[in-house]
């Protein structure tokens, strides 16, 4: 087999063996001259943003300031790609980057002439040129050879025709056929007609004398005739050649789309080297939004309300559909570039559903319980309501979609504000996290740090049974997990409250109007009307709204209910008016159960009636009503008797409200009339058991510093129960004075640690300390 082999090789012939020889050295010497210069095809491109349907709404230049957009393969339409290929390089498919014939042809002609008259490029070479420019001699033209075999050699002929397609110049500062065509036409490559196809065709060999937007005429002119070339030669059909005949030119340059400039600029710093974002924006909404709000925030100007904000999101996919950062993004005065929807503000009430949908979970609440709306001091803390008043015994449901602070805070004491801050956290709420270790009861009425981003992701979640999931701005995001923030029961629950119509902050003008968009929605207002929220849902959309000032100056006038409110209704109005989509169903989880109208518990013997409320079976409190109690008095009803020193006979069951010690300070302080228990027998010895009075100031443990110039006092006040009548002061172990319930007095507190103790006339006692120390201010 050797010697057949050995044969073979001897009986061919010397030349053919020195030519074989020849290719495979210069295969070799090609191969390693591809490993030490490799062709570097790295372009950087402008970024451009799509929205969902493929329409651009965003441009950046270049790092080096130009407009140079990558047309992607399936934008290369086949007459854009017969065109080119006919005019630059009818053999572009034929050949390896170089074409012989051409070389020898220009090389023939311009020996002939004295002058180069031809020229030999193909695209490939065209590309070489394009990717590393250099001066044209001869010695480049060489490296221009080089670097076109090493691109057929690498990439496949599409490919190099996009190259193309992408570097081609059109003249200023505009390089590739899609940029040409965005600014030029209006319009991307994939719809360009065979006249403008054309005529941005002729323009990069002249692009000096052809340039468009003015000398149009003389481009038409030029383009026709190559129209005619094209009918010669049978590459178009001939009516389609007639038609582009007729066509006129219109075009002149455009600005690049500028539309969602926040939400563009954030993309582009998200995915930095991208040459296309496709974003889940809805074009159509966008820009009808962008009008809304500058519209909006334009009515408000001269009320000193400079901005305005709002986010769109799409329910079922969380997808961002519109995004406006800013009434208008061009007014630097007002500070207009910034993102309002990334700023961290104060929420205002706007956290309160959530708190109250996390009670209800836990079981310490369902929406007809009933809590106390009084003036309240917690360790110091005294919350008020945005209106200055109390209400009184008020419903969870009355609570919420009256948006009250004192109920508020009253759950969140009940529930412990660390379970709400773990919550948000989960949620991503970046703030909250930051500062979790300093937050406290005031976050529920917006001492913290949100952002409408946050918010009204966060209000998606009751539009999805309670799940949460990350928003998706772009197309191609992967889906994240779930999180359960609130169960389906309770979710259901929160927006039964939240569609309520009958609520004070239901702005005065769309009271009665017949374009009130069905939707939950809550508001907030931050303390100094600093910022003004308002945040809605149906089933298909979640938007949020924020109106106020960037530079966080406060506006008398600015409130959630008549500032934001208003917008956020325009905007449902604009995106999904008399929406035929279904709305929120009950879960089968949720169950109804009578409760007593003055507690929300299970209605006891005493309860006269009773209401309906919504309950989670397993989960919501089954206490049984004790807002009566039943007490032994004196037939004439002048004392009340205990277990101890009750008559055999002589006396009569009687049923007295249970009011809890706050309740009446609540009413003795604003003088509303109740059924007292009368005074408890004085001759009974019995020590009384029950609540002893809880000492509302000072507050246990604080410090408080006095100013020696100024005769200043520390003020003694306490809830007590509905059967005291008396209470009596002790400082440091010594009385002080008595009072009657509920009576307010002063005293001038020694240095140092101060005890304070209260006692009631039953016997009961609360002790407290607190530490005075003298300043000259």
């Amino acid at each position: 087999m050797n010697r057949k082999i050995i044969k073979f090789f001897k009986e061919i012939p010397l030349k053919l063996k020195y030519t074989v020889f020849g290719f495979f050295s210069l295969f070799i010497i090609f191969f390693l001259l591809d490993v030490i210069y490799p062709v570097n095809t790295k372009i950087e491109y402008s970024t451009i943003i799509y929205s969902q349907d493929s329409t651009l709404i965003h441009g950046f230049l270049s790092y080096d300031d130009k407009w140079r957009m990558y047309t992607e393969l399936e934008e290369i339409t086949p007459e854009l790609k017969k065109a080119i290929i006919f005019k630059e390089d009818k053999y572009f498919y034929y050949h390896y980057g170089i074409n012989p014939v051409a070389i020898v042809r220009a090389a023939f002609n311009n020996i002939r002439t004295g002058k180069r008259t031809s020229g030999a490029s193909t695209i490939t070479m065209q590309v070489a040129r394009l990717i590393d420019p250099k001066p044209r001699t001869y010695s480049n033209k060489l490296k221009e050879m080089f670097r076109a075999i090493q691109l057929e050699w690498h990439y496949t002929k599409d490919e190099i025709l996009q190259l193309y397609l992408n570097l081609v110049p059109f003249g200023s500062n505009i390089e590739g056929v899609k940029s040409a065509s965005i600014i030029y036409l209006g319009k991307l490559p994939g719809h360009l007609s065979i006249g403008e196809i054309v005529a941005l065709s002729i323009i990069p060999n002249r692009p000096v004398s052809l340039k468009l937007g003015k000398n149009n005429e003389f481009i038409k002119s030029e383009r026709n005739m190559w129209l005619r070339r094209y009918q010669k030669s049978k590459l178009f059909k001939k009516k389609d050649i007639e038609d582009a005949i007729e066509e006129p030119l219109n075009a002149y340059r455009r600005e690049v789309p500028k539309i969602a400039p926040h939400l563009s600029y954030r993309l582009k710093k998200k995915y930095p080297g991208h040459k296309i974002i496709y974003s889940s924006l809805d074009f159509e909404m966008q820009k009808k939004i962008e009008t809304i709000v500058k519209n909006y925030s334009q009515r408000l100007y001269f009320q000193n309300i400079k901005n305005a904000i709002c986010l769109i999101i799409e329910n079922e996919t969380r997808q961002v559909k519109a995004y406006i950062g800013s009434a208008d993004f061009y007014n630097e005065e007002d500070g207009g570039q910034v993102d309002g929807i990334m700023a961290v503000r104060s929420p205002g009430s706007t956290l309160k559903p959530l708190l109250y949908g996390i009670a209800i979970d836990r079981g310490l609440i369902t929406p007809k319980s009933c809590v106390s709306d009084v003036p309240l001091s917690l360790s110091g803390y005294e919350p008020e309501n945005y209106d200055g008043e109390f209400y009184g015994n008020v419903s969870i449901e009355f609570a919420l979609s009256n948006s009250l602070n004192v109920p508020a805070v009253k759950v969140l004491a009940q529930l412990e504000s660390q379970i709400l801050i773990e919550k948000l956290i989960d949620i991503n709420f970046k703030q909250i996290k930051k500062d979790q270790n300093h937050l406290g009861l005031s976050m529920i009425l917006g001492g913290c740090g949100t952002t409408l981003e946050e918010l009204t992701s966060m209000y998606a979640s009751f539009a999805n049974e309670g799940l949460y999931k990350n928003l998706q701005y772009v197309t191609e995001s992967k889906s994240t997990s779930e999180i359960e923030l609130l169960s389906k029961e309770s979710t259901f629950m929160i927006t039964d409250i939240l569609t309520q119509l009958t609520r004070p902050d239901l702005p005065l003008d769309w009271s009665n109007s017949q374009h009130m968009p069905k939707i939950g929605w809550k508001t907030g207002t931050s303390y100094g009307r600093r910022d003004a929220w308002s945040i809605g849902y149906n089933k298909k959309y979640t938007v949020g709204t924020w109106v106020g000032n960037f530079s966080g100056e406060g506006v008398p006038e600015l409130s959630g209910a008549e500032k934001a409110s208003p917008l956020l209704f325009k905007v449902f109005n604009a995106i999904d008016y008399n929406s035929e989509t279904e709305w929120f169903h009950t879960p089968a989880g949720l169950s109804f159960r009578a409760v007593c109208p003055e507690t929300g518990l299970i209605p006891s013997e005493y309860c006269e009636s009773d209401i309906i409320d919504y309950f989670i079976p397993g989960v919501s409190s089954m206490k049984v009503c004790e807002h009566i109690k039943v007490v032994p008095i004196s037939i004439d009803s002048s004392i009340s008797y205990c277990t101890s020193c009750k008559p055999k006979t002589g006396y009569i069951e009687a049923q007295f409200p249970n009011l809890s010690a706050e309740m009446i300070t609540y009413y003795e302080t604003n003088n509303v009339r109740y059924l007292k228990i009368p005074p408890h027998n004085s001759e009974c010895e019995r020590l009384m058991s029950g609540d002893a009075p809880v000492i509302t100031s000072p507050v246990n443990e604080n410090e408080y510093y006095l100013d020696t110039e100024d005769e200043m006092q520390i003020m003694l006040s306490c809830h007590a129960s509905n059967d005291v009548e008396k209470i009596y002061w002790y400082i440091n172990n010594k009385f002080y004075k008595a009072v009657n319930t509920n009576e307010k007095i002063f005293f001038d507190p020694p240095e140092g640690k101060v005890q304070i103790s209260c006692s009631d006339d039953k016997g009961r006692n609360r002790n407290i300390n607190i530490y005075v120390k003298y300043i000259s201010f």
